[in-house]
Order: structure tokens, then sequence, then C-alpha cells
């Protein structure tokens, strides 16, 4: 049976409360604690790359993220602690903290933000969420959600619209708008795979609006989740050291 967040999966004619779909979404990818390893693809008009990475995390406070291929980047790694984001550079033996005025910036030149990859934000921290549309499109059930940034929340968009299959609780868009109401870019989920009982797509594609032809795309080839991390294992000593 598909969990949502190991609670038993409710019935799409039953009423849904909003807090735990979204917190459900929050912790789809990393649950209490997780290990992934993944691929990302970049296209843009002026070149592709590839790589390929191992990530781990506990909660949302904790998150260590390493380039595995291709060689040239081997060991750049970004660590989360809390507040906290450094980034690791091994050819040069440096580690330095990224600022706050950052989060929202290209990370390792894909269209993933540093926010992006390490989950600063949240949608049941930062976002006030409503279910907008309840019914099917296209064939498919979905829930569609709006979300917008709570009058405190440090977060870019203006709101965030995702469409969530109802059967099995996976997002299947999440479309994101500027403070202007204008839409500057689509994520795409797909590729949906069970693991330890919830829906879990292993394919993300992002689309930014404003450069045609280009995309980022996430392919999470191995999850785990429930392993063993300690709280020490996300160190500034560690970020080296596990190149």
């Amino acid at each position: 049976m598909v969990m949502l967040m190991g609670i038993s999966a409710y019935s799409p004619a039953q009423a849904i409360e909003i807090n735990v779909l979204m917190e459900h979404i929050d912790r789809l990818w990393r649950g209490d604690t997780s290990q992934v390893t993944m691929s990302m693809t970049v296209k843009t008009r002026r070149y592709q790359r590839s790589m390929k990475m191992e990530a781990w995390s506990r909660g949302k406070e904790h998150s260590l993220i390493i380039i595995r291929e291709p060689i040239k980047d081997r060991g750049i790694a970004t660590l989360k602690v809390e507040e906290n984001i450094w980034n690791y550079l091994p050819k040069i033996n440096r580690v330095t903290k990224v600022p706050a005025s950052m989060m929202s910036g290209s990370w390792m030149g894909s269209h993933f933000t540093n926010d992006d990859l390490v989950k600063e934000s949240t949608f049941i921290d930062d976002f006030d969420s409503v279910i907008s549309f309840e019914g099917e499109r296209d064939g498919v059930a979905i829930y569609e959600v709006t979300s917008t940034p709570k009058p405190d929340a440090a977060v870019v968009w203006g709101k965030v619209v995702m469409t969530i299959h109802q059967d099995n609780f996976a997002p299947l868009h999440a479309y994101y708008y500027d403070e202007e109401g204008i839409q500057v870019r689509v994520m795409r989920f797909d590729q949906i795979r069970e693991v330890d009982g919830r829906a879990i797509p292993m394919r993300m594609t992002l689309i930014p609006e404003d450069k045609p032809g280009e995309l980022t795309e996430v392919l999470y080839e191995e999850v785990a989740f429930g392993i063993t991390l300690r709280e020490d294992f996300f160190s500034l000593q560690n970020l080296k050291q596990r190149r």
C-alpha cells in the first residue's frame, strides 16, 4: 500500500488535510534519513554537461551532496547544517560559506538553485497552501495545490502551483511564479517508483520559461531511507574527507 509519510493512504473520496499533504511532499525524497545516487544533465544554448552525485540527508536540517563524476569535478561538495551552507572545492582545498543572498543562485551551472539542492525552504514552514482544484485533468485524478509565501518567509517565489496524484500522492508538476504573477519555470516529475511504501518520482525535469530549449534533468538511480546517520556525519571535516 502506498503510504502518506507513514500514514495509511487516504481514499480519494476522503478529505485530506493540506498540511499533511504538503509535509508529505516536503519529506518525500529524504524521510528521516536518506542516501541517494543520482545523475544530473544540464542543457543550455551554449553547452550540455552531465554529472553523477551522491547525497545524504538527516531531516531537513542536514544534507551533504558530493559530485562523483566527471573527474574534473570529482569531490566538489555542498553541505548544509541548519541555517548554514558551505561549498567545498577540492582543487584548491577551499571551503566557502554560501551567503543567504546566493540561495537563489545557480548550482553548478544548472537551472537548479542552491535552495533547490539543499531544500532550505519548505512548504510547511514557508508557505500557506490550499487545494485550489480537486478532480480529473487529462484523465488523471489530481489535487492542485496553490502555495503562497508566508509574510516573513525568505523565498523568491510569488506562488507555487503543484499538481499531485490523488492515488499515490506523487507530485506531477510544479509551476513557479514570480512576485508579478508571471510563470518563470516548470518542474516535471515522472518515472514513479514505490520505495519503502511511498511513490517516488525518480526523474525531475526543470524547464526555465525564459530560456527556450534549455532544461536540467535529475535522475535518481538508487534511493535508501532510514539509514543510520549520526549528526556529526554532516561536518566540515567530513565535507573534505568524503571525496
